[in-house]
């Protein structure tokens, strides 16, 4: 006892200490977070460098953070991370023990959870882990005597733990793609940064559900008195990029329906490589960081009959009264296949001879050329371009195969919003406006590049370039083909088609009022 005492009292170099918690962490907390990794690697040298780069990675991380935390914080900085060793101890357990994921849902289900509820969970096993992995290690960090050296010392050393970080990264980038694929597991078992980050990914997305939007100026909409119904479709595609459709050049037949629809097909770019800053432009009236009232929330307050379906994600919180996911879908639709972006145009038609009112706009955000798996995302009779490929990580693949999964998938969108245009077009009394949009393209391989997120400063086209598809049944709405087209236009050219006056209304972004006669 005297000896560990003797230990404790004896000033330890703040390097040593920070890599021994570091080391610790790694070994005590992390044995799930391993297991998950090691059982979806194919094995072989590969599965070796991955697993050994997130071992060198991780033990950086956590010295840079611990090291940041005790130079700053002193006394203050020992009890945040005796605190951090108690919650990794209690993160460790559940997620051993019960196979707890802690995802942003999931932290946000903990700080909801009631102390009857909570209680339950207590047990012998949870108090033993929490002394043996939580209290003990976090009395020895208070009790232990630290010399934090000199301020240059300091920065030597968190450069360092940032430069192994960067160029570990780095040298693994070649299974980025792997690592995004199983992001959100791996995200929800590495200790302790899955309960801190996922508890600020929850609180931020909280802060979006409760934010008050900016309330555009009221609306009012030109009634139609002859009885007719006035129908927009709007097809959010993700990740189509227009380098792939034929019907902008494109030589393989990837449209072979749409070619003959009469649709017109704007050159445009998106303003971001990520779904959710490309799906806010598409629904924004302006360029804007501010959260205004998105569109379907206008059109549904102006009194509009709104309808949101989606496998996707990433819009802004929408305040209608019909929003449908893909599951809820197929319930709706128990004898079609709910595994595709098919459910989720299923009974259109039936929705618009249903609804009583004159001004109709359904919204589809769809999931069907997201990465890196193209071809899990289309029926196999869609699979006209053979053979593609089934694994994740693009960089090993045949370049071919990935490209031939990925054009099935464009091959699929053609049809889908093909049968929207056919169903719109045969209803008597419908005006119809189907329009088709990305949020961003697709890298597939150029540049060793691999799906999307770049920064827009040194995004490729593949990831920006993006189809802006248009049919409209009424002939008087003339577009002009060689306009450039933007994912802002979107807004005002709905308003337009679908009579409604806005002192928003902008006319430079209305698809239909530029065009030549």
């Amino acid at each position: 006892m005297c000896k560990i005492i003797d230990i404790v009292k004896e000033k330890m170099p703040l390097w040593l200490l920070t890599g021994i918690l570091s080391i610790f962490t790694l070994l005590a907390y992390n044995i799930p977070f391993f297991n998950y990794v090691s059982k979806n690697l194919d094995g072989g040298f590969n599965a070796v460098w991955v697993i050994s780069t997130l071992v060198v990675i991780m033990l950086a991380a956590n010295y840079f953070f611990y090291y940041l935390i005790l130079y700053a914080g002193r006394i203050v900085g020992k009890v945040l991370l005796s605190i951090l060793l108690i919650l990794n101890a209690a993160s460790f357990y559940f997620i051993h023990f019960y196979n707890v994921m802690l995802t942003a849902k999931m932290m946000g289900n903990v700080y909801n959870t009631q102390y009857s509820e909570a209680s339950s969970f207590l047990s012998w096993g949870l108090v033993g882990y929490l002394v043996i992995l939580g209290v003990v290690p976090a009395i020895y960090l208070i009790l232990q005597k630290v010399d934090y050296g000199s301020i240059k010392r300091f920065f030597a050393n968190i450069g360092i733990a940032i430069g192994v970080i960067l160029i570990f990264i780095l040298a693994n980038f070649s299974n980025f793609t792997w690592i995004d694929k199983h992001s959100s597991e791996l995200g929800s078992m590495l200790s302790p940064w899955s309960y801190i980050v996922n508890s600020v990914r929850w609180k931020i997305q909280q802060n979006k559900i409760n934010a008050k939007e900016i309330l555009l100026p009221e609306a009012t909409i030109e009634r139609n008195t002859d009885g007719h119904k006035d129908v927009c479709v709007l097809i959010i595609g993700e990740s189509a990029r227009r380098a792939n459709f034929s019907l902008y050049g494109y030589e393989r037949e990837t449209n072979p329906k749409l070619s003959g629809d009469s649709v017109v097909s704007l050159i445009a770019e998106s303003v971001a490589t990520y779904t959710t800053a490309g799906v806010k432009a598409i629904l924004d009236y302006k360029e804007s960081e501010k959260l205004y009232e998105p569109l379907p929330n206008y059109l549904y307050r102006a009194g509009v009959d709104v309808e949101w379906r989606t496998s996707n994600w990433g819009e802004a919180p929408l305040h209608i009264e019909k929003y449908y996911k893909k599951g809820d879908m197929a319930k709706k639709y128990p004898d079609k296949d709910g595994r595709y972006d098919g459910i989720l145009y299923e009974g259109i038609g039936e929705t618009v001879r249903q609804s009583k009112n004159d001004k109709i706009f359904i919204a589809i955000h769809t999931y069907t050329s997201h990465g890196p798996t193209y071809s899990t995302n289309y029926p196999k009779e869609f699979e006209k371009f053979a053979p593609v490929t089934t694994q994740t990580e693009m960089s090993k693949v045949d370049h071919k195969e990935l490209v031939n999964g990925y054009d099935n998938t464009i091959l699929y969108t053609d049809y889908l919003i093909h049968n929207v245009i056919d169903t719109l077009k045969n209803m008597e009394g419908v005006r119809s406006c189907v329009i088709f949009i990305s949020d961003h393209g697709e890298s597939l391989g150029e540049g060793n590049l691999y799906m999307h997120g770049v920064p827009m400063a040194i995004a490729p086209k593949v990831q920006t370039e993006i189809p802006f598809i248009v049919r409209t049944s009424d002939p008087t709405m003339k577009i002009d083909a060689n306009r450039k087209g933007s994912q802002y236009d979107i807004f005002h050219s709905v308003l337009r088609f679908l009579g409604i006056k806005s002192p928003i209304y902008d006319p430079q972004h209305d698809i239909f009022t530029l065009s030549g006669n």
